[in-house]
C-alpha cells in the first residue's frame, strides 16, 4: 500500500512499498526530467527505505514512454551547477550504498544522468526497445558517475564510444555490452522484474545484505574516488570553458552550438 508520507510529501516521484519490495516511480511527464526538488524525493525516498529492514529489494522505474530522459538542462548553468551535482551524486551515492538489492527497471528514453540512476543499480531489465544515451558530449559536457563507473560495467573501449561520442544504443545492445541484466518487450518487462524479485524473495535478507557489501567492497572505493575527481574537473575546469557555456545556452535557446574549441 501507498504510505502516507508517499502521499503527502513526494510529487515528482511515487513511493510504494508492499512487504520486501519498495518501487520508487519517477513520475514527472512527459520524460521525467530529473530536476533538483526530483533529486532531494530520491534521496528523502531511499533514507525511508533504507530504515526499514523488511524491504529487502528497491524498484526503480519510469513510464513506458521515458524511464528519464536526463537532468534538467536548465540547472547546468554556472551559477547552480555545483548545487545540482552535489544533490544528484547525493543520490547516486545513495543507491550505490544502500543494502537492498537495486533493480532498474528501464523503459523508453533512459537518457544522461538517468542512464545514470539506471546503471547504478544492482540489476538492469530493459525494454529491448529502449533508448540508451549518454549525450552531454554534444553539449560541451561529460557524465561524471558515467566517467567514474561505466568503464567498470561495459569495458573500457565500450565506455569510452559511449560517453566521448554519446551515440544511443537499444535496450538490446545494453544487454549485449553489459549495461543491462536482461531485456525484454515492453509488455513482458515486468514479468522479468517479477521473477527476479521472486527469486530474490526467496533467499536470506540478512545474506543478501552481506553479500552485497562484500561485493562491492572495492568497487564503492574506486567509484567514490572516480567521482570526485571526475565532479572536481566539472566544476573546476568543464564549467571555466566557453564552450561548456555555449552547448548550455545553444540547447536553451534551441540553436546549433558554436565551439570557439576552449
Amino acid at each position: 500500500m501507498m504510505s502516507t508520507a508517499a502521499q503527502s510529501v513526494f510529487t515528482r516521484i511515487a513511493l510504494e512499498v508492499s512487504g520486501p519490495v519498495a518501487r520508487i516511480t519517477l513520475n514527472r511527464p512527459p520524460v521525467n526530467i530529473i530536476d533538483v526538488p526530483m533529486m532531494d524525493e530520491l534521496a528523502a525516498a531511499l533514507q525511508q527505505i533504507e530504515a526499514r529492514p523488511e524491504v529487502t529489494a528497491i524498484v526503480l522505474a519510469g513510464s513506458p514512454r521515458a524511464f528519464s530522459a536526463g537532468v534538467d538542462v536548465g540547472a547546468h548553468t554556472a551559477d547552480k551547477v555545483a548545487d545540482m551535482l552535489g544533490r544528484f551524486h547525493g543520490v547516486i551515492r545513495a543507491l550505490l550504498k544502500s543494502s537492498k538489492v537495486t533493480i532498474a527497471q528501464v523503459e523508453g528514453a533512459c537518457l544522461g544522468g538517468g542512464a545514470e540512476l539506471a546503471m547504478v543499480c544492482d540489476l538492469v531489465y530493459a525494454a529491448r526497445d529502449a533508448k540508451w544515451a549518454f549525450p552531454e558530449i554534444k553539449l560541451a559536457c561529460y557524465p561524471p558517475v558515467a566517467c567514474a563507473a561505466l568503464a567498470t560495467l561495459v569495458g573500457q573501449k565500450r565506455a569510452a564510444d559511449l560517453v566521448l561520442t554519446g551515440r544511443q544504443i537499444s535496450g538490446d545492445e545494453a544487454l549485449a555490452i553489459g549495461l543491462a541484466t536482461g531485456a525484454a518487450r515492453g509488455e513482458e518487462l515486468s514479468a522479468l522484474v517479477n521473477d527476479a524479485l521472486a527469486r530474490l524473495a526467496e533467499l536470506s535478507p540478512a545474506a543478501l545484505r552481506l553479500a552485497k557489501k562484500a561485493f562491492y567492497a572495492w568497487d564503492s572505493a574506486h567509484v567514490d574516488k572516480g567521482l570526485d575527481r571526475a565532479e572536481k574537473i566539472y566544476l573546476d575546469e568543464l564549467m571555466k570553458t566557453a564552450d561548456a557555456n555555449e552547448g548550455i545556452a545553444s540547447f536553451m535557446q534551441k540553436r546549433k552550438p558554436v565551439w570557439k574549441g576552449n
